[in-house]
């Protein structure tokens, strides 16, 4: 009797343990929660202390509302790819598209990192759409110098001085639209609060350094002109692609930069890129580049 009772408490032992290992004997409740519900974990726990919080989160919102507040877990591929045709044939371009699935992507991501979720995100086997790369347009030496003597002749001083520092630094136009007189120091300008996140201090010649302190020292600072300069852009003789305006300046400074023989590492610091890819798109601009094509043609032996 007593070897069976023996045996009994250690069959006992073992149910007890099969029991915790055994995710079908012993199941857990599913997960509930509405996407909604997991969109706001996100923003309170790691989104808010993202660049662009605001923004992210709303589109977030906006697109949880469009497929229906669905219950997380069971985010459906298919039909998230039938409203996203349906977007584009409504007129939003892929790449807002893409940006979109980036932002869900993150949030199932993040919240399965952290274990706040214990399944895996539900579009992960969703591809995001290719996009043909566009071709970056710049401003010729002679579209400068139209655009610069019409904003000079329009007298909007905001306008003028703001363009003259992205086509200088390379900035974007919000950057150089949130300059102030702290930012403008010992022949130079600093961009901070950037879309990298990196800081960055780009030397710029004295005429132009003149300029900005007697700007700040009248104004204190930029007033918000992006809508104008679009306008007046488009009294020149200038045509660009459609979507492009203001970031014609940025480009035209690296091509330029690259086309006078300027580095393309150095470039990518000026830039701020993360990764020198980016950069590479100006890399075909390069002297030496231009002149392999004629050395190393098929016809040049």
């Amino acid at each position: 009797m007593r070897k069976v009772h023996i045996e009994a408490q250690r069959f006992e032992k073992y149910v007890l343990n099969k029991s915790f290992e055994d995710k079908d004997w012993n199941p857990s409740k599913e997960d509930s929660r509405k996407l909604s519900e997991l969109i706001d974990i996100w923003f309170e726990s790691h989104g808010r202390y993202l660049k662009g919080a605001s923004q992210r989160v709303r589109t977030l919102r906006n697109l949880d509302r469009r497929l229906g507040s669905p219950i997380a877990k069971k985010v459906n591929p298919t039909s998230y790819m039938i409203e996203r045709s349906s977007r584009i044939e409504s007129g939003v371009t892929p790449k807002t598209c893409n940006n979109e699935l980036g932002y869900l992507n993150a949030v199932f991501n993040e919240l399965e990192r952290t274990q706040t979720i214990d399944y895996s995100n539900p579009l992960k086997g969703v591809r995001p759409i290719k996009i043909s790369e566009k071709e970056l347009s710049w401003l010729t030496s002679e579209q400068i110098e139209e655009l610069l003597s019409t904003l000079d002749k329009i007298g909007n001083e905001h306008v003028s001085l703001i363009t003259r520092v992205c086509l200088s630094t390379g900035a974007r136009w919000g950057e150089a639209e949130g300059l102030t007189a702290k930012n403008i120091r010992n022949g130079q300008v600093d961009f901070t609060d950037t879309k990298s996140g990196k800081n960055r201090s780009i030397p710029i010649n004295d005429t132009l350094f003149k300029q900005l302190e007697e700007h700040m020292q009248n104004h204190g600072r930029f007033f918000d002109c992006i809508k104008s300069f679009r306008k007046y852009l488009k009294t020149t003789s200038i045509k660009l692609p459609q979507g492009q305006s203001s970031h014609v300046l940025r480009h035209s400074f690296a091509s330029h930069f690259i086309m006078n023989g300027g580095n393309i590492l150095t470039l990518q610091k000026i830039l701020g890129h993360s990764t020198i890819t980016m950069t590479m798109r100006y890399a075909h601009l390069a002297p030496e580049h231009l002149k392999d094509a004629e050395k190393f043609n098929p016809l040049a032996y």
